[in-house]
């Protein structure tokens, strides 16, 4: 049972204004109506409904800081943490939102022609063409200059072949962003973004995979089989995929700790609530001084934890959020994320291996978080270059 209790008292944020709150407000009557009645339901499918995108786009929940000319709000990323923030709060992983929006989005909007644009941002404003990213391949895990899937230009078309795995939203993708080698024997400098619409012959989806977390989120594998595209899906120069994926990437790692700072804070609150209530050899759990100081400690931790996060958005609205410092904030957010979820569900005992309860399931879902987005290896090796 979710107890949804409010949060523990946390630091004041500056970063944030009224007219972010605001949104939250927008945002929390969505997801409180459309999103956390059917999440359940949803983990069970292992698929989120395109008809929540829809409604999604609807009330401008998707790509708000697309520019209004394509369909978008022209609003800060502050708008996209909102939502970030309360898709962990209702713990509603399925919704694949935050990739759409601020990962995939983004790359059209800075690299696309501009007829693509207009083709395609305004429909995925609409929550009528859903975004994904085709990165990962079997057996490549991090190392994107190892990308096997390869694209052969012929004539005014691109010809891909090859595979990948891990998608997220893959089921849903009404567009692909492809890596893929265009110079196979030029290595990064061979590697380029190229479009991939849904039904586009030679372009299948695979099984959507079993995971032991975010059930709900559909994550795909994707095939590629002699497809052809225009040139003009290519993002970009050609051979420059690499480099643009590497100037992302402090975004989407930001992403991966906003999400993660406001998931330890609402399953504190939720552990506190619970620790309150479960009564236990004549008293509560919470009476036990081993279960205080447990808590206190996960208190400090998060505080400290949202001062940094906040700091690094208010760094990202600034321009002025690097690759180094996007590293720090997703190697400690997620290793922190997984650590205090545990004690968590430590604390709800029996009741939190439940995937009834909030925690278990959260708990679950973090684990990924110390892989996706460059894992924290890979973000400890690019700390460590700064040394």
């Amino acid at each position: 049972m979710d107890t949804q209790a409010p949060h523990p008292a946390a630091p004041a944020r500056t970063v944030l204004g009224a007219e972010h709150e605001l949104f939250r407000d927008q945002v929390r009557r969505f997801f409180d109506r459309h999103i956390v009645p059917f999440h359940r339901q949803w983990e069970r499918d292992q698929l989120v409904p395109r008809e929540v995108w829809r409604l999604a786009g609807a009330q401008g929940l998707l790509c708000p800081t697309m520019p209004e000319e394509y369909g978008g709000a022209g609003a800060d990323f502050g708008y996209s943490a909102v939502l970030i923030e309360e898709i962990a709060r209702t713990n509603a992983s399925g919704v694949g939102f935050p990739l759409h929006s601020d990962i995939v989005a983004p790359y059209i909007l800075a690299y696309a022609t501009e007829a693509r644009k207009r083709d395609w941002l305004p429909r995925m404003a609409r929550g009528e063409l859903i975004g994904a990213i085709a990165m990962t391949e079997p057996g490549m895990g991090s190392d994107l200059k190892a990308v096997r899937t390869t694209a052969r230009r012929e004539g005014e078309h691109y010809v891909l072949n090859g595979s990948k795995t891990f998608i997220t939203n893959g089921q849903n993708s009404g567009l692909v962003i492809v890596v893929a080698k265009t110079d196979p024997a030029a290595g990064r400098k061979g590697i380029s973004l190229i479009c991939v619409e849904e039904g586009t012959p030679g372009f299948s989806k695979g099984r959507n995979l079993e995971k032991i977390g975010l059930h709900a989120q559909d994550t795909s594998e994707l095939f590629f089989d002699e497809v052809r595209v225009p040139v003009e899906n290519r993002l970009g120069e050609e051979g420059q995929g690499f480099r643009y994926l590497i100037h992302n990437l402090p975004q989407e790692r930001l992403i991966i700790a906003i999400r993660a700072a406001a998931s330890i804070e609402a399953m504190l609150a939720e552990t506190v609530s619970y620790a309150r209530q479960r009564e236990a050899f004549g008293g509560t759990v919470f009476d036990f001084q081993n279960t205080r100081f447990r808590l206190a400690d996960a208190k400090a931790q998060a505080t400290m934890l949202r001062v940094f996060v906040d700091h690094c958005l208010e760094l990202h609205l600034r321009g002025a959020l690097s690759v180094e410092m996007g590293a720090n904030a997703k190697l400690v957010a997620s290793e922190m994320q997984n650590k205090l979820l545990d004690e968590f569900l430590q604390v709800h005992g029996g009741y939190g291996f439940m995937s009834e309860y909030a925690i278990g399931r959260a708990w679950a879902d973090a684990r990924v978080a110390r892989i996706y987005g460059g894992s924290s290896e890979i973000m400890k090796e690019i700390i460590a270059r700064t040394l």
